[in-house]
């Protein structure tokens, strides 16, 4: 005859099983408003995507609330929704992704009681010592991966300089066998310091850089692309964006030659935006994208 501590054992299995059936079906109904969002955002910016001066699909938006900033890139990407899935969920494959833009010099994935981490080195000059970089923890969060939906997330409490609250959101919907829509949102937040950085930049090295939103029109009629902290977040956004672009065509490449492909296709998609993103030559660059790339396979912080 089972006696009370039996009972009690059932008891809390059933309530396990139902408190685990509850967090599923709210991830499946997360992921399907995700989903159903992201698609509604597609339709209402079909006709931008199709004719705008990237010269491929993609649609920028930048906006400062306060003291946060934020970039977000809607695009179509001619990969299956199961390739980009596939190639944004595992952590070394974000520090092949993270390590392309010109100012990070370091990138290392390691695993964590609560999900993997990844410790990034952030450089003000393209020559600057890895150990003088400045440091940038994120901690890599799966939102959903279903069928039809995928969102994964970096998150970095703190940066440099009073900088903080660090967000990287990627989402993505099938379009259709071959195609998928994605939305990529960065933004950070920032303090008195960080506002006394960012101006010291826009003055040196920032001076005179725009991003991609046309702010309005000169006496011409000519677009007046935006500049300032907005210009700059844009720029970062875009190099995220083209560095996602890049890994995903690297893929089709042998193991050992996918490193050249991704450095390749990222510098040539830079160049396609010289005004924005231009910072070095081809050679400078891959000889340094060689160099940090074989560094962060053996270096460990």
């Amino acid at each position: 005859m089972n006696g009370p501590p039996q009972r009690g054992a059932r008891a809390i299995a059933v309530l396990a099983r139902l408190a685990l059936a509850c967090l599923l079906g709210l991830a499946a109904l997360s992921a399907a408003a995700g989903g159903g969002e992201l698609r509604s955002r597609y339709g209402e910016l079909r006709e931008q995507l199709r004719d705008n001066n990237f010269h491929r699909p993609l649609y920028i938006v930048s906006s400062q609330d306060g003291d946060t900033l934020r970039g977000d890139i809607y695009a179509v990407l001619d990969h299956p929704f199961a390739e980009v899935g596939g190639a944004l969920k595992e952590p070394a494959d974000w520090c092949d992704i993270l390590i392309l833009p010109f100012n990070t010099k370091y990138c290392r994935a390691a695993p964590g009681q609560s999900g993997a981490s990844l410790s990034v080195r952030i450089g003000r000059r393209s020559d600057q010592p890895v150990q003088e970089a400045f440091r940038l923890e994120f901690a890599l969060r799966p939102v959903a991966a279903a069928a039809d939906y995928f969102e994964s997330r970096l998150d970095a409490g703190s940066g440099p300089m009073g900088t903080r609250d660090y967000r990287i959101v990627v989402a993505a919907v099938p379009l259709d066998a071959r195609r998928t829509f994605m939305h990529l949102s960065y933004s950070y937040g920032f303090g008195a310091l960080g506002r006394l950085a960012m101006q010291a930049y826009l003055a040196t090295a920032g001076a005179g850089k725009v991003g991609f939103s046309v702010a309005g029109r000169d006496a011409g009629g000519e677009p007046v692309l935006i500049g300032g902290v907005r210009g700059a977040i844009e720029r970062n956004v875009m190099r995220y964006y083209l560095a996602i672009d890049a890994h995903l065509a690297s893929l089709s490449a042998p193991p050992g030659q996918r490193l050249e492909k991704r450095i390749g296709a990222w510098f040539d998609a830079s160049e396609r935006y010289p005004r924005q993103l231009r910072e070095m030559d081809r050679a400078s660059y891959f000889a340094m994208k060689r160099q940090e790339s074989r560094r962060q396979q053996t270096m460990i912080e």
